[in-house]
């Protein structure tokens, strides 16, 4: 199959088939991200993605999923879209789920009714980062988009039946931030109400933004404490009617999964037991993205 660069996917897509139909990322000016510095996005051409797809159906015929790459493929015309997902289900009928990225950006140039149908030809999860729920720290990461546009623009994928996958940044926000940071996030989550949310712990990527920040004394990196600290504030701000949040991540220092309201309370013990220095944190030469 084609591949350029560079291919990303969320961890719960580790065996689905990668369609790469866009390469980079539309937005690509987080200060904090290094995945597509220096690629320029493109459009995969639509005679390279056709053939990508009859060559899974020769390949992988079983394959139960399919992942559209790269970090921004919401943002092609919808027509496009129609095109591929009606490619994968006449050639790929086993496929019963295709997911995708989706950003602010990508999601505001769809209405409800054009994800509804992205849903009805196969389109059964959105992955969205929403790294902070506080707008400060949106400003100073670049994000592109406000808590409200965030909450507005989640809400379209839900009100289309698309289950979202929520990715949120400990530690973005520095050490001055952090709770403040930590505590928005969990209201803006509960505004949007995903059926998964998942936590990555800061790790600061060289020839990025931050990266410069960080060596010229700009930005502190909050210690581990201070990170188990915020998501443990996180987690209690956090009201989702049926979801699960994880933060198992190979950059957290502490493995949490928890189906929440059901299992805050246990959730929040196994925090302060870490906080009291009762279980032992991933150490950081472990750690990685």
């Amino acid at each position: 199959m084609y591949y350029q660069g560079t291919v990303y996917r969320p961890p719960s897509e580790a065996d689905s088939i990668l369609l790469q139909v866009t390469t980079g990322c539309s937005h690509n000016k987080c200060t904090f991200c290094g995945m597509y510095k220096g690629q320029r996005f493109t459009i995969t051409s639509e005679e390279i993605v056709f053939a990508d797809i009859d060559y899974a159906a020769r390949h992988f015929p079983h394959a139960r999923r399919l992942f559209l790459c790269d970090g921004d493929a919401l943002i092609l015309p919808q027509a496009r879209l129609r095109a591929i997902l009606e490619r994968i289900q006449a050639i790929l009928p086993r496929v019963s789920r295709v997911g995708i990225y989706a950003n602010c950006k990508s999601l505001k140039t769809k209405t409800v009714a054009d994800l509804e149908e992205l849903r009805r030809l196969g389109l059964g999860i959105a992955y969205m980062g929403l790294e902070s729920g506080d707008d400060q720290t949106l400003a100073a990461i670049n994000k592109g988009a406000t808590a409200a546009d965030m909450i507005a623009m989640a809400g379209k994928a839900r009100a289309a039946g698309i289950k979202l996958s929520v990715t949120v940044l400990l530690g973005v926000a520095g050490a001055e931030r952090s709770l403040i940071h930590a505590e928005a996030t969990g209201r803006v989550l509960s505004a949007i109400d995903p059926e998964y949310v998942g936590a990555l712990s800061l790790m600061i990527e060289p020839e990025t933004k931050l990266y410069a920040d960080v060596q010229a004394g700009r930005f502190v990196v909050p210690g581990p404490l201070s990170i188990l600290r915020e998501l443990r504030a996180m987690i209690a701000a956090t009201h989702l009617k049926n979801g699960l949040f994880h933060a198992n991540h190979a950059s957290n220092y502490l493995p949490v999964r928890a189906k929440l309201p059901d299992d805050k309370e246990a959730t929040l013990e196994l925090i302060d037991r870490a906080l009291a220095g009762n279980l032992s944190l991933r150490p950081e030469f472990l750690r990685a993205l």
